[in-house]
């Protein structure tokens, strides 16, 4: 099967997603994380080394090792590797190539479309510098799309979004930022104004901020680090990760510790969130300013905005969305996922789904094997939930005088009826929804009209002995009343089935009567007959069930029919189990 591709070329991170049949899903291109690190290592061989493993390498060998070239595209001035020089067009088109190889392993197929993103505010220039590194990589046929249309797309996919809606996209990603406003149409999103960015700021300048901020803590020792001594700069680069990792941390805690292990140095700086946003709050203001541009741009009012979109990294840093919306006043919507966004929506635009009607892959629902036990063993405690005088299991029906579906595996009567029964009580009506393909008729399942009393009763084929069933039944009224009267006595109200008679016996009144030292009770009680064939005549029974204490004894009914009935009932007697 055929799937879609997206792919979001960031400054710092690199993200792919997958549309197939309607859905899309992130794809896997790391080891520890489903975005891979921007970066591009030549090795002695001259091999190319992309990601993670290009990210580890290059902690050893700097000399050969590009990081956000993305910024550097258009840049004449070459990029030395090993030295040998490369343009960051050509390391783009590397990436791309390894990022659209690595999707394909793991599909098993290449993609049958393609499509890139890049930033809103990217002139003809950049464009087509992107296209040239889209050809270099053999992917002739990929489209590109902006980064804000793409988070729309997204967005609109999770979010109920109609047509003639306002949205602004808040981009603040590793290495740049845009701001852009979309209004949605009847086929996707077009972009209102002129889009506006700021080329040269995201994460990795925030990062720099939290670096320069442990270099002062540290008194000029990272100054007197030799330069060319490869040990000195690999401790350099494991602090500079040590920083980003901080900062990532301070999205969800207060403070953090920050280790500084350095040749002769090994101590740590401590870090609070008030003061990090003290040091990227003036920059921040800065993307304020730029979206409020953008609005008047898109000659909207910001009250006519549906809500703000945070995308990239950098947006779930906790003083964004408090500014956003400070100054907006509109809701801001935040996803899990910021660094997926917009791949996502390439993915999406790729498939051709960008009205927003495709469905985000999703992890199997939590507890949904426990969900399924406890159903079950809702309705094999459902007749006990009524009553205890109903009885248990497949006994719950007898006698309840009430529609009351059989339990699961008996009568016929499927899973989704006695799952029914649990819930509410009743079996689901043929053709009520949700109650699954209406059993055939014949097959011994029962339904109750309770909503139309018009309606005819569809009643089960009869039992091949009349009285069976209603000696079951007095054996299983027998059974509760003699567990009830060992656990402490009392008086219990148990009930004995006329239900499934042969014959025509469509009305009986039982009486049962239960006898113990302290009290007697004696229960009338009238039961439908149920499911016999055809129109018989109505007889009065009265079977009498005595139970003393401490010993129970149980005495079969006496019953005063007609000379047939009473035959019937001796031959079920004798055919008893």
């Amino acid at each position: 099967m055929g799937y879609a591709l997206g792919v979001d070329l960031g400054t710092t991170y690199t993200a792919a997603a997958v549309a197939r049949d309607g859905r899309v899903e992130i794809a896997s291109l790391g080891n520890r994380a489903a975005a891979i690190p921007s970066v591009v290592l030549l090795r002695e061989d001259e091999t190319i080394l992309t990601g993670d493993a290009a990210s580890r390498r290059g902690a050893t060998e700097p000399d050969r090792v590009a990081r956000e070239f993305k910024r550097r595209l258009g840049d004449t001035t070459p990029i030395f590797l090993g030295g040998a020089p490369y343009s960051a067009e050509a390391l783009t088109a590397k990436l791309l190539r390894w990022t659209t190889d690595e999707v394909a392993k793991q599909e098993g197929s290449a993609p049958e479309s393609i499509a890139v993103t890049h930033p809103a505010n990217w002139g003809p220039y950049k464009t087509d510098l992107l296209g040239q590194s889209i050809r270099l990589a053999g992917l002739d046929k990929a489209e590109m799309l902006t980064e804000p249309e793409a988070a729309a797309i997204y967005y609109a996919s999770t979010e109920r979004i109609d047509p003639g809606d306002v949205i602004a996209v808040y981009d603040l990603g590793g290495g740049t930022f845009d701001a852009a406003v979309l209004r949605k149409t009847e086929s996707g999103f077009e972009i209102l104004g002129q889009p506006e960015g700021i080329e040269r700021l995201g994460g990795i300048d925030f990062d720099a901020a939290v670096f320069a901020h442990v270099a002062r803590s540290l008194d000029g020792a990272l100054e007197q680090l030799d330069e060319d001594d490869p040990t000195a700069m690999a401790a350099v680069t494991r602090l500079r990760q040590e920083c980003v990792d901080a900062k990532e941390g301070l999205s969800t805690d207060t403070d953090v510790s920050i280790p500084v292990l350095l040749p002769g140095l090994q101590t740590e700086v401590r870090l609070t969130r008030t003061e990090f946003e003290s040091m990227v709050r003036p920059t921040l203001t800065e993307t304020i300013a730029a979206l409020h541009r953008a609005l008047r741009s898109a000659q909207v009012d910001p009250a006519d905005v549906k809500s703000v979109l945070l995308v990239g990294g950098s947006s779930r840093i906790p003083l964004v969305s408090q500014l956003v919306g400070a100054e907006v006043g509109r809701p801001v919507a935040i996803d899990a996922h910021p660094k997926h966004a917009i791949a996502l929506g390439a993915a999406l635009h790729a498939a051709g789904e960008d009205d927003g009607k495709a469905a985000i892959a999703a992890p199997p629902e939590e507890g949904t094997a426990a969900a399924g036990i406890g159903k079950k063993a809702a309705v094999a405690g459902a007749g006990a939930a009524a009553g205890v005088a109903a009885g248990v299991g497949m006994a719950a029906a007898a006698g309840a005088g009430e529609p009351t579906a059989a339990a699961a595996g008996a009568g016929g009567a499927d899973e989704t009826q006695a799952m029914a029964a649990a819930e509410g009580g009743n079996a689901p009506k043929a053709g009520a929804g949700g109650g699954g393909e209406p059993p055939r008729p014949g097959e011994g399942e029962r339904f109750f009209a309770e909503d139309d009393p018009s309606e005819p009763v569809k009643k089960s084929p009869p039992p091949p002995e009349g009285g069976k069933s209603r000696k079951v039944g007095a054996l299983v009224a027998g059974l509760v009343v003699a567990g009830v009267v060992a656990a402490g006595g009392g008086v219990l109200l148990a009930q004995t089935g006329g239900g499934g008679g042969g014959g025509g016996d469509d009305g009986k009144t039982d009486t049962t009567e239960v006898t113990t030292p302290e009290t007697e009770a004696t229960t009338p009680e009238t039961s439908s007959g149920g499911g016999g064939g055809g129109g018989g005549t109505s007889n009065t029974t009265a079977p009498t069930t005595s139970t003393t204490t401490p010993e129970t004894t149980t005495t079969p009914p006496e019953t005063t029919t007609p000379d047939t009935v009473a035959e019937e009932e001796v031959g079920a007697e004798e055919e008893a189990p």
